[in-house]
């Protein structure tokens, strides 16, 4: 290690005349910002093949002969395996570089695109899908462990607020680009386009991505440990609550917005874009907002986002209230993640990749529940009964994932 003590040359030579100091020059240190960025991009599109059924559903349900329902279980097939995948990376690859081990997750992602582009039959498509989920949640549960390498603490809310631009931009883009593409070319090609788009994240990825080494890991045995603490146990289980009162409501937005009276299928178009543009600029305010007053984060986005969602329940007679609720609801859920993110790295710190991973879990078992149990209480109620218990949901959960501020490390 060398010393940053002055070096005087008269200590180890004699000399005439008065003593010489010098001081040495400090290491340049990589700035990991260009990591991140490249983070980003490898995020974008992998949330890209994750939405992209949602514009695909009829085309590729027409094309193998079964219905648009079966069709849509690639979602579920990619959220289950995901729920595992994520939490399971860090122990099972405990001691490889994260930078080789995202590259490689990032590799499967490509091959799951592929193959679903060629898949002669959907027995095909459902094994690719699963591929992709183990590289999607793979990849979100090292994110934040990275991302907390490349970037001092106190700025990591703002490392990760770009990072999950990957996820609103997809969730701008992903939708209308691959209804667009399809609708001349077929829903193949879009495969084959975002498998083109993975491979040029890869490349980015390998040129911007320094060396990650893996941090110290007891494997399952710090799972359980970080689920021990009742910051965390009692955070996740809020932040499951919240996700999954979104996501119930969130899955049949389509829905809803057709039984609002003045709203066009070109308007509920706009009406979902609205919802992205919210949700983008929601995660920019995040970023700005959970380093410093991390409990006001906390408190303010599980209230906007159920307000979003109760209002967008009360006003089926007017479009206008209709798009405000929803600019509400993407502003509000667009701060989710990076809120989720920054509390648990100060809940723990010095176990961010096996907490990163746990919040994967989190979210991917709420997408499954939410959606599953909104599906039934639509088809035994009413979409506004939906929206309002999903609005009910997110105040419980938000309140309980609140109520841990007070207990975070100082």
């Amino acid at each position: 290690m060398t010393s940053t003590a002055p070096v005087s040359v008269a200590d180890t030579a004699d000399t005439v005349g008065p003593s010489v100091t010098t001081t040495p020059t400090p290491e340049l240190v990589r700035s990991g910002w260009p990591g991140v960025i490249a983070l980003m991009v490898a995020i974008f599109t992998l949330v890209t093949s994750e939405f992209l059924p949602a514009s695909l559903l009829p085309l590729m349900a027409s094309d193998f002969g079964i219905t648009e329902g079966v069709a849509g279980q690639v979602v579920t097939a990619t959220a289950l395996i995901g729920m595992i995948a994520g939490p399971a990376m860090g122990p099972l690859f405990p001691n490889l570089d994260r930078k080789r081990l995202l590259v490689g997750l990032l590799v499967l992602a490509l091959l799951s695109n592929v193959l679903t582009a060629v898949a002669p039959s959907y027995a095909i498509v459902v094994v690719a899908r699963l591929v992709l989920g183990i590289a999607i949640a793979g990849t979100w549960s090292m994110a934040l462990a990275v991302s907390s390498h490349l970037v001092p603490a106190d700025k990591l809310g703002r490392a990760m607020s770009v990072v999950n631009i990957g996820v609103a931009g997809a969730t701008v883009a992903a939708v209308p680009l691959g209804a667009l593409v399809s609708s001349f070319a077929g829903w193949r090609a879009v495969f084959w386009a975002v498998a083109a788009a993975t491979a040029l994240a890869i490349v980015l990825f390998v040129v911007l991505m320094p060396s990650v080494p893996a941090r110290a890991s007891g494997g399952l045995r710090t799972l359980v440990d970080v689920l021990r603490s009742r910051v965390v146990l009692f955070g996740l289980i809020g932040l499951a609550v919240l996700v999954a009162g979104h996501f119930g409501s969130y899955t049949f937005i389509r829905t809803a917005a057709e039984g609002v009276s003045g709203l066009t299928p070109a308007s509920i178009a706009v009406l979902l874009a609205v919802y992205g543009v919210g949700g983008l600029v929601g995660n920019v305010l995040s970023g700005l907002v959970a380093d410093r007053h991390l409990g006001l984060a906390l408190v303010s986005v599980p209230v906007l986002v159920a307000a979003g969602i109760v209002l967008f329940s009360l006003s089926t007679g007017s479009p206008f209230l209709v798009f405000v609720a929803v600019a509400l609801w993407g502003l509000g859920f667009g701060a989710v993640p990076t809120t989720s993110q920054t509390w648990i790295s100060r809940a723990e710190p010095h176990r961010v990749e096996a907490a990163g991973g746990l919040v994967v879990a989190t979210f991917q078992l709420a997408i499954a529940l939410g959606a599953a149990l909104g599906g039934v209480l639509l088809d035994t109620t009413s979409v506004q009964t939906v929206f309002l218990a999903g609005g009910v949901a997110v105040v419980l959960g938000g309140a309980l994932l609140a109520s841990t501020r007070r207990l975070l490390p100082a």
